[in-house]
């Protein structure tokens, strides 16, 4: 077997045995449903609705303000409360729409309708695709109408699937892999039909034999799509590793990957372009891994966003034990939190418990200069010398040496000896270059 991959990386103790082979489960909210204006890049969303309003299941309440923001769709039925700030998985606040779940998820006129995707043009895809308020759901949240209209369609040369997951204890993406290959590979073809020279590839790390071998025998007879075996190495599903694992071709940070010949969307992103285009259904659920050594019952939930990580926590079955780190998200780029009473975002992955914090155990101490930094990072940079700039403030220093292509993946900290906070600095500087610029 052909394992494409890039170089650098690291190898973190994965934690999918905790969850990755109970199937998911369907849980529907059961307090009231909170829609985060700002739950992709961009432009915050621009509320359409008023209190005392009563909404439908897929009914607009705020649209895009701006060329990058996105839509956002009900996902229940009932009456809108408030808009207000509330407190986000990240930390920050937020404004809000606050919904009343009346129970009776009553939706609006043509919803869950099938319709024959192959004969809508290249407009009509893009047009729904931008109506579900459908984004990047691997985390950056993209709004996903922006990327799947490039500059020119004949210069896409490939349409990747992002199915590596190789972000520790997730395993969303596993299990709908295993769950709805259909709807995968419908939404792959979907993506096809808007770029007519592009090849279709899935990409999936060698951890996951399963699916390397049901998705091979399912796109068999398929010329346009092919099934990409990848090293199981962390972090492979990031879109630069991704892309130059399995097209050769090399992306910074000045470009889009569009203008690389690459257009990459995650599994879930796929399966919600499938909902929306085949079925009329807008983007209004995701798939969320509650696990941790800390979690009863890990497993996967199919939920609607909008709905309160706690209750997804009491259907995992509560804690046994007292966590000393919570994470939304996963170890290596997620983010820790101190409140878990915040909603389910369109960007939402995991809700991680963890009984022994490894990095909070240890005091930072002097670099001694071992140089495995420089040989995890998958971009090539040195990170020695970026912390030194960052730490320093020194913004234009930082570019200098490149400090602008890390992507933050948490591989040069994971591997340090003397347990530097190297990619919290790295993010502070970027954040700044950004504003610079």
């Amino acid at each position: 077997m052909n394992l494409a991959t890039f170089k650098g990386g690291t190898h973190p103790y994965d934690g999918k045995d905790l969850s990755k082979d109970l199937p998911v489960k369907v849980v529907l909210p059961k307090g009231e449903l909170v829609y985060a204006m700002s739950q992709h890049l961009g432009a915050p969303s621009k509320p359409i609705v008023n209190k005392g309003d009563h909404i439908l299941v897929g009914q607009r309440i705020a649209e895009a303000s701006a060329f990058i923001s996105a839509h956002i769709c009900s996902s229940v039925s009932g009456t809108v409360k408030s808009i207000e700030p509330r407190l986000l998985p990240g930390g920050n606040m937020c404004q809000c729409i606050i919904v009343e779940n009346d129970g009776k998820y009553e939706a609006v006129e043509g919803f869950g309708e099938k319709r024959d995707y192959t004969k809508l043009s290249k407009q009509e895809i893009r047009d729904i695709v931008k109506d579900a308020g459908i984004v990047g759901m691997g985390g950056a949240g993209f709004p996903n109408h922006v990327k799947i209209t490039p500059k020119d369609d004949n210069a896409i040369d490939y349409v990747l699937v992002n199915a590596a997951e190789c972000e520790p204890y997730l395993t969303s993406d596993y299990r709908m892999l295993l769950e709805q290959p259909e709807r995968l590979i419908g939404g792959l073809k979907i993506l096809l039909q808007l770029f007519d020279k592009a090849q279709g590839v899935i990409g999936i790390e060698d951890n996951k034999p399963d699916c390397i071998e049901k998705l091979t025998q399912m796109t068999a007879n398929e010329p346009r799509i092919k099934v990409q075996p990848l090293k199981t190495k962390y972090p492979q599903g990031a879109e630069r590793a991704l892309i130059y694992a399995c097209t050769g071709r090399k992306v910074h940070s000045a470009i889009l990957p569009a203008d690389m010949g690459c257009v990459v969307d995650n599994v879930d992103t796929v399966i919600s372009i499938y909902n929306a285009v085949a079925e009329n259904i807008p983007l209004i659920r995701r798939i969320v891994t509650i696990t941790g050594d800390c979690v009863k019952t890990p497993q996967n939930f199919e939920v609607r966003t909008g709905t309160n990580y706690a209750e997804l926590l009491e259907e995992a079955g509560g804690l046994t034990c007292e966590p000393e780190k919570i994470i939304s998200g996963g170890p290596m780029m997620g983010k820790a939190m101190f409140d878990i009473n915040v909603p389910v975002t369109k960007t939402s992955s995991a809700l991680l418990f963890l009984s022994h914090d490894d990095v909070a155990a240890m005091e930072p101490t002097a670099c001694i200069r071992c140089g495995r930094c420089v040989e995890a990072c998958p971009s090539n940079l040195v990170p020695q010398m970026m912390i030194e700039y960052a730490l320093r403030n020194d913004i234009d220093g930082f570019k200098r040496i490149g400090g602008m292509e890390c992507y933050e993946c948490g591989s040069c900290t994971f591997v340090c000896p003397a347990k530097r906070r190297l990619t919290q600095a790295f993010a502070q500087a970027r954040a700044e270059g950004r504003k610079k610029k």
